[in-house]
């Protein structure tokens, strides 16, 4: 299943869009024109990547500047030892379209203890 985004014209490079889900996904322009779409939550801390820092490829957390590999998910180093999960990106008709990941998705322990029902 697509689920439609936004207006690739509405996007400008160098942004991001945060989609509300569960969990949340963020799209991401980058300013060579390119789409990605990753797991918005960073797999350290209950932090946002739609807020953090693009640059190239790669996007850095904007808690602990351990930073993402938009391609693969891929982590550069600690704070975050897990990669985050990446999603297909798809424009039709100008629309931009994500196409999600079946794979598990990586959550941070704070948050993963929240969905448990445990202590956050």
């Amino acid at each position: 299943m697509m689920i439609p985004v936004c207006r690739l014209a509405d996007l400008p490079r160098g942004e991001a869009f945060r989609l509300d889900l569960d969990p949340p996904v963020s799209v991401f322009h980058t300013h060579d024109g390119e789409l990605f779409a990753i797991d918005d939550t960073c797999t350290h801390q209950d932090a946002s990547l739609a807020d953090g820092w693009l640059e190239g490829s790669a996007v850095e957390c904007p808690l602990h500047a351990s930073a993402f590999d938009l391609r693969t998910g891929a982590v550069d180093g600690p704070p975050a030892r897990r990669p985050v999960r990446t999603h297909e990106t798809v424009v039709v008709d100008g629309v931009i379209h994500v196409r999600l990941s079946t794979a598990a998705r990586e959550l941070p322990p704070c948050v993963t203890a929240r969905v448990a029902g445990g202590p956050a």
